[in-house]
Order: C-alpha cells, then sequence, then structure tokens
C-alpha cells in the first residue's frame, strides 16, 4: 500500500484546528439585539420581495407581452 496515501495523525491535527477555529469564531459572536434583528429582518425581506418583483417583471415581458401582441 501506498505509505503516504493519508496519515490519520494529520487528518486528526486538521479536524482539531478546524474545530478551534470554529469555537473561536463562536466566541466572538453575539446574539443581536431586538432592534438589530427586526432591521436585518426588514432588509432580508425586502430583498426577497425586490427579487420576486424583478422575477414578475421578467415572466411578464417574456410570457404574457407575447400573448398580447
Amino acid at each position: 500500500m501506498a505509505e503516504d496515501s493519508f496519515d490519520i495523525k494529520e487528518i486528526n491535527s486538521n479536524i482539531s484546528q478546524a474545530l478551534k477555529s470554529y469555537i473561536r469564531v463562536l466566541k466572538l459572536t453575539k446574539k443581536p439585539s431586538r432592534e438589530e434583528f427586526l432591521t436585518i429582518a426588514k432588509v432580508a425581506g425586502l430583498g426577497i420581495l425586490a427579487i420576486g418583483f424583478v422575477g414578475f417583471i421578467i415572466y411578464a415581458l417574456l410570457v404574457e407581452v407575447p400573448r398580447m401582441v
């Protein structure tokens, strides 16, 4: 067998390193205040509506308008 196919110690080291970085990021995060949450929710909702509106306009231009003409 090939000796360098994979090394268990190296894999464990990589997993351990990844977990440490994930834990570090989680320690830096904080729960948003109610005001921050509502602002983010409003912006996300407006984004969803905007994308839906653009999709509807494209649909209308490509499907409904040719039927009228």
